[in-house]
């Protein structure tokens, strides 16, 4: 009788463990399988948003802050997450993707941490899972290092801190979280979304209370929002006693606000619908359970306590995407914590089907398997570019002819040809050739796309930057003639292509010629059969030499 006993209490106490270990196991084995996914492809070139930010990071590493060194709609942020990343992991493409090897590690632990604060251990290894595999796909470029990566993991570390069963939360963990809401703003606007809806769960909380601690709510949010201001009021204050604080507003807020109200409804609609269908494709397995989690937040009984928060961050994450109505495949990663999290409640209510009338290593069995088949599915969809493609090759499926993969060669060209204080010009919107290159560009314009838009200042921008072009009169200028880099419209202002014509032209002649045939090799010409050489294709990137 006393062996029967014992083998029971050693049994539970083995159940107890296990209980308690295999969700941090589990997760690390998570971390790890996504990092050696990521690891195959760090090399992978370039996009030009990566360019953007990789460019201006660079320049601030030379003393030179963003929108004196080249403009940009995006807040200071992400250039100082870039600069730090490559402190520690150098100027290149693959030092930065080892970078954001490391955020998306992060986050996928803290997606864990959340969805086990409040749904328990089932829910956050999925979740986490989830994240993993949603964050890495093609249908959010999610191998590139997009600002919204960066976004997240403040945002979410903030979300950790103040959500609390009990609605109390302590002021330090207030300012902490307030501050790390700030921090999300400024990597990009769009982190706004996260800050709003922290407040307004601080607020529901308080007032969930019995009696409203009403001081405390006031003084709550006095402090958090107080906290969600102050990096933002720091770089308007830099940016004020730098002296150079109506070019951050205009770019960060004036004319941002132009490029938001270029789409029209109709074509929102169907940019949200083309992006939608994409990441359904993708993984329609785990946006079921995403799906699925949510009604069960808001119909169990068990969960019920939970909604507003699940509820809320979903509908708030949601909204992050939206500004502009652009629906960039990339703003979608905003979505993705929340949409993991609800997907890791679905796995928990499948496995309590049968949580009392299964063993525990049964029952983790059964549902790790249910897990592994829904993510496996959207592993499968993608194994060519997470598993058989080489980088530049992955580059090329995702992004077509865009010049990612030729920026690299050219320059490599232009760095040889070179001094280190020379300077260049891009026209085209490619601001990864100069971050490439090592050298600084001769215009601060390294995005022509607010060129093409439809906006009051276009003509006024054209006319800048080629007052900017002629006054540096750059050693080398790489024009690119693929329409992705320019989004013209029929109604865009051409005087730049008029310009480039008439005057470049006849000061510059053609030494390189990248002509880009998307599903075979690009065509490389250089120096005198550069000259000759006639494009096949549309989409072709032009070096030219200033001549003597």
């Amino acid at each position: 009788m006393g062996q029967t006993k014992s083998r029971d209490n050693e049994g539970k106490q083995l159940t107890v463990c296990l209980s308690r270990v295999w969700p941090w196991v589990a997760i690390i084995g998570v971390i790890i399988a996504a990092a050696v996914i990521r690891g195959r492809l760090l090399s992978v070139p370039f996009e030009r948003d990566e360019g953007e930010y990789a460019y201006i990071a660079q320049q601030m590493l030379k003393g030179i802050p963003p929108y004196v060194s080249a403009y940009s709609m995006k807040l200071p942020g992400i250039y100082v997450v870039y600069a730090l990343i490559m402190t520690l992991f150098g100027q290149t493409h693959t030092g930065i993707h080892l970078g954001l090897l490391i955020f998306n590690a992060a986050t996928i632990f803290v997606v864990f941490l959340l969805a086990k604060k409040l749904f328990g251990s089932i829910a956050a290894v999925a979740a986490g899972g989830v994240y993993a595999v949603l964050s890495i796909t093609s249908g959010v470029t999610g191998l590139w290092a997009n600002a919204e990566h960066f976004v997240v993991l403040p945002a979410l570390v903030g979300l950790l801190l103040i959500c609390n069963s009990n609605g109390k939360t302590g002021y330090v963990r207030l300012l902490i979280a307030g501050l790390l809401f700030g921090l999300a703003f400024i990597i990009k606007q769009h982190g706004v979304m996260f800050a709003i809806f922290g407040a307004l769960y601080l607020l529901y909380s308080g007032l969930r209370q019995e009696p409203i601690p009403w001081l405390k709510v006031i003084i709550s949010q006095i402090i958090f929002n107080a906290m969600v201001l102050l990096p933002f009021v720091a770089v308007c204050l830099f940016y004020w006693f730098y002296g150079t604080f109506d070019k951050f507003w205009f770019w960060t807020f004036t004319y941002a606000r132009e490029y938001a109200a270029v789409i029209p409804m109709d074509y929102a609609r169907e940019l949200f619908a083309y992006q939608a269908k994409m990441m359904y494709y993708e993984g329609f397995p785990i946006w079921f359970l995403s799906v699925f989690g949510f009604f069960a937040v808001v119909v169990m009984k068990r969960y019920r306590r939970l909604a507003a928060l699940a509820a809320g961050f979903f509908i708030f994450s949601f909204l992050a995407v939206c500004p502009g109505f652009y629906f960039r495949n990339h703003y979608f990663i905003f979505l993705l914590p929340a949409a993991a999290i609800l997907a890791g409640v679905g796995i928990a209510v499948i496995d309590g089907l049968y949580a009392g009338t299964t063993p525990m290593p049964l029952r983790l069995a059964i549902t790790g398997t249910i897990g592994l088949i829904v993510i496996g599915y959207t592993l499968y969809d993608q194994r060519e570019c997470l598993f058989e493609l080489s980088p530049e090759d992955v580059c090329r499926r995702v992004y077509s002819v865009n010049p990612f993969p030729e920026s690299l060669q050219i320059a490599e060209f232009i760095r040889g040809n070179t001094r280190p204080d020379a300077t260049i010009a891009v026209i085209g919107s490619e601001p990864q050739i100069c971050f490439y290159s090592g050298r600084r560009s001769a215009t601060k314009y390294i995005y022509t796309y607010p060129l093409m838009e439809p906006q009051p200042y276009a003509m006024q921008m054209q006319e800048e930057m080629i007052a900017q072009i002629e006054t540096a009169n750059p050693e080398f200028v790489v024009f690119v003639n693929v329409s992705m880099s320019w989004l013209a419209r029929p109604g865009s202002v051409k005087k730049i292509f008029e310009w480039f014509d008439s005057y470049l032209l006849v000061r510059y002649e053609i030494v390189g010629i990248a002509d880009i045939l998307g599903n075979r090799p690009t065509i490389w010409r250089w120096n005198n059969q550069a000259a000759q050489y006639t494009p096949v294709s549309s989409a072709f990137v032009a070096v030219l030499k200033r001549r003597q």
